[in-house]
Parts: C-alpha cells; sequence; structure tokens
C-alpha cells in the first residue's frame, strides 16, 4: 500500500520505518526542511535503538522517503496517517496547532477514497473536527474516510513495541475502514481492538494516566516504606505477583517525564474539566510526581543542614529514561535546575543527551563525556536515570574517585549491600539508607 506519514517526530518516523519493513511503500512529510535533508542522507534526528539501520535499509530498498512537498505527499496515497505533535498549552489543553495546519494541507491535495488514520494523541472529538475540516475545505467531490489509530510506542524499545505490541486499537465508523486498516497492519499478526472512534481517543488517554497512576501510586509507598523501615522493591515484588496487578510501571523512583504521561494526564484533567467532572484522583498523581524529583535533593539538604551552596555535586543520566535521547519532562533536568538554584557546582554525565541538555541548562552545569570525569572531586552524586552504563558503573569507583563518597540514587541501580561492602553513604528511594550515622 502507498502510505504517506505526516510528521517525523518521534511516532511519525518510527511509524513510517516500519511500516516499510513490512512492506509498504511510505513516503514522510515533515515542513522542517533540515529534518527532512537529514534523513534523505539517511540519518535519524532522534536516537532510537536500530532505528537508524532500518530507515537506510527500506530507503535503500525504495520503499521509504522523504519529502517537505505537500501534493507530492497527499496526491498518490491510499492511507494517510497524521503523527504530528500535540504538545499542551499553558493551561494543561491539548495544542492542536499542527492538526489544524496538517489537515488544511491534506484537504488541497488529497485523492478520492484515501484514508486519514490519526496517530497523533489527541482530544476526544479532535477526528470529527478533522472530518469537518476536510469537508468544509476539499477543492473537489471526493470521499474519504477518518480513522483513530493511536499510537503505545514507549522510547528506547518503540521498534519491538510495533512488532510485538499488545494490540492495535482501530476507531472507526465504516466496515471499509476498518477492512483497510487491518490489511495495513496484516504482517504484524497483533491482536485489533476495533471501536468507534471516540472510545478510541479516550483508549490513549485512558492508558497512559492508568500507567502514570501505578508509577506515582508506587512512589508514595516507598516514600511510606522509608518511614516504617520497609524495603519498597520487596513491597513492589511482592504486589507484583497478582495478576490483577503485575509487575510493570511498579519501580520506584524519582517519577516519569517524557513526551506523553505529563503531556497527556494534565490534558484528560483538562478534558475533564470542560465536561464538568473533577478527575481529583489524577490531580493528585501529577502533584505526587511533580513533587517526588525534589524529594531527592530533599535528603541531601538534611544531611548537609539544608545548604548545598558551593557543594561539588555530580549527576548522572539527563534523559526521562534509559535508551532515548529525550529530555522532555525529564526529573533529571527538574534535579539539575533545583541543584544550581540551591548553589551547588554542577558536574553532569549522560551517554547520548548532552547536547540536547546544552540547549536547556546551558553554562549552568559543566558537562563530561564519562562517568569517571563526572564525579571525580566531588561531595555528592546524584543518579537521575537508570542507563546501563551507570547500573554497571564499579560502587568502587566512587570510593576512589570521589572526595566523600555519597551517593543519592533516584532510580535504585545498585544493591544495598554492595554499597554498604564499599562503606558508600547511600540513599535510595524507598529503601534503607546507609549513610554516615549507620556507617
Amino acid at each position: 500500500m502507498k502510505v504517506t506519514v505526516a510528521g517525523t517526530g518521534y511516532v511519525g518516523l518510527v511509524t513510517g520505518v516500519c511500516l516499510a519493513e513490512i512492506g509498504h511503500y511510505v513516503t514522510c512529510i515533515d515542513v522542517n526542511k533540515e529534518k527532512i535533508e537529514m534523513l534523505t542522507k539517511g540519518r535519524s534526528p532522534i536516537y532510537e535503538p536500530g532505528l537508524e539501520e532500518m530507515l537506510n535499509k527500506n530507503k535503500k530498498a525504495l520503499r521509504l522517503r522523504f519529502t517537505t512537498n505537500s501534493e507530492d505527499a497527499y496526491s498518490n496515497s491510499d492511507i494517510i496517517i497524521i503523527a504530528v505533535g500535540t504538545p499542551e498549552n499553558d493551561d494543561g489543553s491539548a495544542n492542536l496547532s499542527y492538526i489544524y495546519s496538517v489537515t488544511s494541507e491534506i484537504a488541497k491535495y488529497m485523492k478520492n477514497n484515501v484514508l486519514i488514520a490519526v496517530k497523533s494523541t489527541v482530544p476526544v472529538g479532535t477526528n470529527d473536527f478533522i472530518r469537518e475540516k476536510l469537508l468544509r475545505d476539499k477543492r473537489r467531490e471526493i470521499s474519504f474516510d477518518i480513522v483513530s489509530n493511536p499510537e503505545f510506542l514507549r522510547e528506547g524499545s518503540a521498534i519491538s513495541d510495533t512488532f510485538q505490541g499488545d494490540r492495535i486499537v482501530i476507531g472507526a465508523n465504516s466496515s471499509y475502514a476498518f477492512n483497510i486498516m487491518e490489511e495495513l497492519y496484516s504482517k504484524l499478526n497483533l491482536p485489533i481492538v476495533k471501536t468507534d472512534i471516540k472510545s478510541a481517543e479516550m483508549i490513549k488517554y485512558a492508558s497512559n494516566a492508568f500507567l502514570a497512576t501505578k508509577i506515582s501510586f508506587i512512589n508514595e509507598i516507598a516514600n511510606i516504606c522509608e518511614k516504617v523501615g520497609a524495603n519498597v522493591e520487596d513491597v513492589s515484588n511482592g504486589i507484583g505477583m497478582d495478576k490483577r496487578i503485575g509487575h510493570h510501571f511498579l519501580k520506584a523512583g524519582i517519577g516519569y517525564g517524557g513526551s506523553c504521561f505529563p503531556k497527556d494526564t494534565k490534558a484528560l484533567v483538562q478534558l475533564a474539566g470542560n465536561v464538568e467532572h473533577n478527575f481529583e484522583l489524577l490531580e493528585s498523581v501529577i502533584k505526587v510526581n511533580n513533587e517526588q524529583p525534589l524529594r531527592l535533593i530533599g535528603k541531601a539538604l538534611m544531611e548537609f543542614g539544608g545548604d548545598l551552596a558551593g557543594k561539588k555535586v555530580a549527576l548522572l543520566g539527563l534523559t526521562f529514561k534509559p535508551n532515548t535521547d529525550d529530555i522532555r519532562e525529564s526529573a533529571s533536568i527538574v534535579l539539575a535546575k533545583e541543584l544550581v538554584n540551591q548553589g551547588a557546582s554542577v558536574t553532569v554525565y549522560d551517554p547520548v543527551a548532552i547536547k540536547h541538555s546544552k540547549r536547556v541548562l546551558r553554562d549552568t552545569v559543566k558537562y563530561c563525556n564519562t562517568i569517571d570525569c563526572a564525579i571525580e572531586g566531588t561531595e555528592l552524586v546524584f543518579i537521575g536515570t537508570e542507563w546501563n552504563e551507570i547500573i554497571t558503573y564499579p560502587p568502587s569507583r566512587y570510593k576512589e574517585l570521589m572526595k566523600n563518597a555519597r551517593v543519592y540514587d533516584g532510580r535504585n541501580c545498585y544493591k544495598l549491600e554492595d554499597m554498604k561492602k564499599w562503606n558508600i553513604d547511600y540513599v535510595s528511594i524507598g529503601r534503607k539508607h546507609y549513610t554516615s550515622i549507620n556507617n
């Protein structure tokens, strides 16, 4: 099938490359000329394991191409997939300006019997608006179908999520649209959920809100564990063995981040408010998540008499999760900014996100290309992202390189007994603290 994907951000690019991989002829379009030039040269603008190799493979096989030309992209496709961003407005609602813009371009050039699938995360009712706008703006009498086809990709594992996902959600109003979408994804052999369009739109928000709730829940349990002397990892394992609960998203830490959970939870609260429903549970989830990163700094402030001014501090990991270069809504960035605000001298390390971080943190911190460089001579180390390089970093190196070996681990990367063995002051989330008092 001939497929056009509008938007070469994270979702659009992964979707386009993976559809080409299963045999479709895919055109990816974006208004960003620099990004399209980069992709045409075979270089991915985002960090995702395996993506650039698959991109070049399908580009070479002539199943994948990139353009900025709307007429070229929209006038020859069987399916147009809208995958542009929907960033949040100041009030937490979804900003649909990119949706409006791409819909106007599609209306100018779309052909008869085209199917338009909306993969962007949009508020309930947006697909109806897109249909009305296309009917109003189209330049000739042609028929088309609208489908809601939300994505469930996790950064860092998006390719495997595409090929081994839990389900494909299709919201449509006609059997023709369902049949075309089933044909599009047939080679993936994944379960398909068929529903109406508004329910499909809500499934995306409800899924992310529920997962965010699990994370904030276990973080609150972790905070209680610290006060009563329990171990949150044992608690998490014990409750996760219950099949009704499961182990996923029950790892305590300094909170969720990225491009989806923060944005989508706030958008759902706003959506609920628009229909006069006070979503108190989700408001609490957001509040807990906003406070969680600062709790780790609070522990350090308690040890140092409420003052970190002038302290030499290292922060390991800047992305919101490992295996991505995405620092959007990252708890690590919150840590970095607050440490600087506290007057600390901060050195940071991340294996892939230094370039992006410089745009946000600028010259307020010092950047290092190795963990050794970042922690040498420091008095405190904060761990913000559980990169494998950090998890496997020998605890002995903290003892050897730091002025004073104090580690505040926001992702529980180390075993308590290993840090105790090396006599390292170690503070983690929801577990016993091995501090100088205990040592």
